[in-house]
């Protein structure tokens, strides 16, 4: 059969579109790693004072609530007055109760009037640093010579060759696992192939010098952002005591194990492959006279399997899986999740070195991998659907936050990673159809042109033209020259034909070459999709976006540039018991409002109470209540200045009327405090 190859007028064509894809990826890959330090999972949603609050007096500590758990130490929070001079005492409470996570710091005594800075940093409970400022004023704002930091924890170059490290880690376990699974699982024979033997194997060293280099950046990268501190030994120490250093451990142990299954794989496991000829798979007879490899081949396949999940379980136990809503959900369907996505890509890779590397490619074992490749749609379909319920929690969070454009541009790129495998799956059909013999005729006797079976050259071979003709005819065993140069000569001529014969196999079968571009193409697009799903884990979800926005509440005042007034009824069940309260608070905003009681009887005559006390509850940040006891300025009417309102939200007014000395009754309104 004569060897087709593609046209020239389709080639570039259809080689542009995964340059363009691979180039697209570069850039996406570099913006993505300078731009995520910026979007974390957990968030700020309240302060004690607010951020902007002016106060009458100065406050005893300074709080600060989060909408997940975090990790904080006695200098994670920085109190600092109008000269830049540190006004807290550096010890860190803990003021943590059940979903409320709040840590205050207190202050020094006797501070005064001016406005004060306040700067903080922690690590979130799924790993990412975040920080933040604001300022406070007491009695009135002042100048001040401190100046809010814009930098985000987490960022500068410290930022971006950690940021590297995060996307080395997963394109190498997406490799590592993906190849191995490809081996086994599709084409055995292709553990003894030095190209696949070297993807996996940089794989492996992929993932473990980037998980080293996570681990010695993490002091940097969570505090001070100075490359410097790498080589803290008590900033390391510290780190291994937190969740993220003792999964970076466990990863290092794993990936111990996980050399211990390669080097089996490509050491014992290809012996016995190679022992059983290239018919091996297709023939058990063979293989029991070469030494069965079932039990081998079943044993490599659960503890790559044990290997593997604990590998992708570093990454569920300590990133968003762990953080949320039903965690116990929700890490081992991120488990899946990444098994998934590293059997599909990294097949997807070793294929791809496969159909480019080695001409023997049996087409079994493509459509194997079609199967394969299937399945693992399917796990992430499922395990997907579920992760973006869980991290987005509505449906206008899909349009309304980062976390969910980034997502639609995820499921976006998976209809098109899908268009491309469909592509791939028609070539795979066409080879399919294609008669063995018709391939057999393509290829060459390779067994006689072997690198380094020198016994099967000539010296008359080794000065043929390097067209590709006359590759293949075998002569009388060659004496090697004593010659260096000369010998040197002939090993490059002899891998020049090898290389020159290895193509003409490739291109003989126009559909494998045709497979070979769209599996190209996949892996173009994979690139990218990895990316995008490596941005994803770093962008606070939808979900804690909506919570932390519902929980900041509403910034409208109950009437838009009023004062609050509202009027309560009451009846306190005596003897002349009924009423009503009519309350104003002026300005009706976060900081100091002036309080006006008026409380008049049935017959709307002025009602002078015996007694009136008033109450201010926030429930959404476990606020008060904040017991207030107005002065009566006449009959009827009580007053207060000075009613400090820290937070805006919705808040809880609660009045305490008696009539006598027996009979009383409290009653309430919620009202919108801007």
């Amino acid at each position: 059969m004569t060897a087709t190859a593609p046209s020239a007028a389709r080639a570039p064509a259809t080689a542009f579109l995964p340059r363009l894809a691979l180039v697209l990826a570069a850039l996406l890959a570099t913006l993505f790693t300078a731009a995520s330090p910026a979007a974390a999972h957990a968030a700020l949603t309240a302060s004690d004072p607010k951020d902007g609050a002016v106060v009458a007096t100065a406050p005893a500590q300074v709080t600060l609530s989060f909408s997940e758990q975090v990790a904080m130490g006695d200098d994670s929070i920085r109190v600092l007055d109008p000269q830049g001079r540190r006004v807290d005492t550096g010890e860190l409470r803990d003021m943590c109760s059940g979903n409320t996570v709040r840590y205050g710091t207190a202050l020094h005594t006797g501070l005064p009037d001016g406005t004060y800075t306040v700067a903080w940093q922690a690590v979130s409970a799924d790993s990412h640093p975040i920080s933040g400022a604001f300022t406070f004023s007491i009695g009135a704002p002042s100048a001040t010579d401190v100046t809010l930091p814009t930098a985000q924890a987490g960022g500068g170059p410290v930022g971006i060759a950690y940021g590297i490290a995060r996307y080395a880690a997963y394109a190498g376990f997406t490799v590592l696992v993906g190849g191995a699974a490809f081996i086994l699982l599709c084409w055995r024979r292709g553990a003894a192939e030095r190209p696949l033997q070297k993807l996996v194997v940089r794989a492996w060293v992929t993932l473990t010098v980037a998980t080293l280099v996570m681990l010695v950046l993490r002091t940097p990268y969570t505090g001070s952002g100075k490359f410097a501190d790498a080589f803290d030994l008590d900033g390391l120490r510290a780190v291994l005591e937190t969740k993220t250093g003792a999964s970076l451990v466990s990863r290092l142990l794993l990936l111990g194990a996980a050399a211990l299954f390669v080097a089996v794989l490509f050491g014992v496991y290809a012996r016995r492959l190679q022992g059983a000829g290239p018919e091996e798979e297709a023939n058990t007879e063979a293989s029991e006279e070469a030494g069965d490899t079932s039990d081998l081949t079943f044993g490599l396949a659960i503890g790559g399997a044990v290997v593997a999940g604990g590998i992708a379980a570093t990454w569920a136990l300590s990133e968003h899986a762990s953080t949320g809503i039903q965690p116990g959900i929700a890490m081992p369907a991120d488990i899946l999740h990444l098994l998934a996505v590293a059997t599909w890509l990294g097949g997807l890779t070793a294929l791809l070195v496969a159909l480019h590397k080695v001409p023997g490619i049996e087409r079994a074992a493509v459509r194997r991998f079609s199967t394969v490749a299937f399945v693992s749609v399917l796990v992430l379909a499922v395990t997907g659907a579920y992760q973006s319920w869980r991290q987005l929690g509505s449906w206008s969070a899909l349009t309304g936050t980062d976390y969910g454009r980034l997502l639609l541009v995820k499921v976006g790129l998976v209809a098109v990673l899908l268009g491309a495998a469909y592509l791939s799956r028609k070539w795979t059909a066409r080879l399919a159809d294609t008669p063995e013999a018709a391939l057999d005729a393509a290829a060459p006797a390779t067994e006689a042109g072997k690198p380094g079976d020198v016994s099967r050259e000539t010296s008359s071979e080794t000065s043929d033209d390097l067209d590709g003709s006359d590759v293949s005819r075998e002569t009388e065993p060659v004496t090697v020259p004593a010659d260096p140069e000369r010998a040197a000569q002939l090993a490059r001529q002899r891998a020049a034909r090898e290389n020159a014969r290895e193509k003409r196999v490739r291109d003989a079968d126009p559909h494998r070459a045709g497979l070979r571009r769209s599996v190209l193409a996949e892996a173009g697009i994979a690139v990218i999709l990895l990316a995008v799903t490596t941005v994803l884990t770093s962008t606070e979800p939808g979900r804690t976006v909506e919570q932390g926005a519902g929980r900041g509440g509403s910034s409208a005042t109950a009437v838009p540039d009023r004062a609050v007034k509202i009027t309560l009824p009451f009846d306190t069940g005596g003897q002349n018991g009924k009423g009503s309260v009519r309350l104003e608070l002026d300005p009706g905003r976060v900081g100091a409002n002036t309080l006006h009681l008026w409380a008049d009887s049935g017959d709307g005559k002025p009602f002078d109470l015996p007694e009136i006390k008033v109450a201010f509850t926030l429930p959404a940040k476990d606020i008060g209540p904040l017991p207030l006891v107005p002065d009566q300025a006449a009959p009827g009417h009580w007053t207060a200045s000075g009613v400090q309102l820290p937070l805006a939200g919705e808040w809880r007014i609660d009045v305490t009327v008696r009539t006598s000395d027996i009979d009383q009754t409290t009653v309430q309104k919620t009202v919108k405090i801007g």
